[in-house]
């Protein structure tokens, strides 16, 4: 009907809850320290392609302006076969909610990603309490091959960064026969792979500085506010008997 308010044309929805997007909540202050990256990569191997490709990832970002750290995931339990307590389950802990971007590298084994990287990302979990390790951290992805080149590894991963609510850059790197693509002293060959790359780090830079100020707002969610304000108010109305 002309005149009557839009809102009323939306009976399922808690109109309290119900907010605009905020153009000045987008325009939050830029942030001057340089942009904290966690990178994971999947394999213990003495001679690791995925732990070369994100040491190159690593040289990138600090050129960039980037703050880097790995975690090695050497002595990481299996999921579930040890407390959250463990001392490299808290590193892990630690290092995610400390990123503000991260990138995961992956061999692809049988068509997959690596146990080890798989059990990495299990092992950040979607919450802890109210505090979410991966949520609004901008990601990017690559992956290492033994033969052609293939992106089931990077499928997974980018069903999982979406799972774990980050914000998973578009482009994406896939390295073929990566044993051709590195040196004797473990530094990546020039090649379109290599250039590949540096699109991916540079993207996840921009990614990075552009959100990271403002992910808390990105990521409030209507669903979310509603069944807090319930939950709310369920307490106070406990209290009140």
């Amino acid at each position: 009907m002309p005149g009557a308010s839009v809102l009323s044309d939306l009976p399922a929805a808690s109109l309290d809850h119900l907010r605009k997007p905020d153009i000045g909540a987008l325009r939050a202050p830029c942030s001057s320290h340089p942009p904290r990256i966690l990178i994971l990569y999947g394999s213990l191997r003495t001679v690791s392609y995925s732990r070369l490709l994100a040491e190159e990832a690593g040289r990138l970002l600090t050129h960039f302006g980037a703050e880097v750290k790995f975690f090695n995931p050497e002595g990481l339990p299996l999921p579930d076969a040890a407390p959250a307590s463990h001392p490299k389950v808290q590193e892990l802990r630690e290092l995610s909610l400390w990123s503000e971007g991260q990138v995961w590298v992956s061999p692809e084994r049988h068509g997959a990603m690596s146990g080890i990287m798989k059990a990495q990302i299990d092992w950040i979990p979607l919450s802890v309490g109210s505090v979410r390790p991966t949520q609004g951290r901008t990601l990017a992805i690559m992956q290492v091959s033994g033969g052609s080149q293939s992106f089931n590894a990077l499928n997974q991963m980018r069903i999982l960064g979406r799972w774990m609510r980050m914000i998973t850059i578009p482009n994406q790197s896939s390295v073929a026969k990566a044993y051709q693509e590195f040196d004797t002293n473990g530094r990546m060959k020039p090649s379109a792979y290599y250039d590949r790359v540096v699109d991916v780090i540079e993207e996840l830079m921009k990614f990075t500085l552009l959100t990271r100020d403002v992910s808390g707002y990105l990521t409030d969610r209507y669903s979310e506010r509603k069944e807090d304000a319930a939950k709310l108010e369920q307490r106070v109305g406990l209290k009140s008997i």
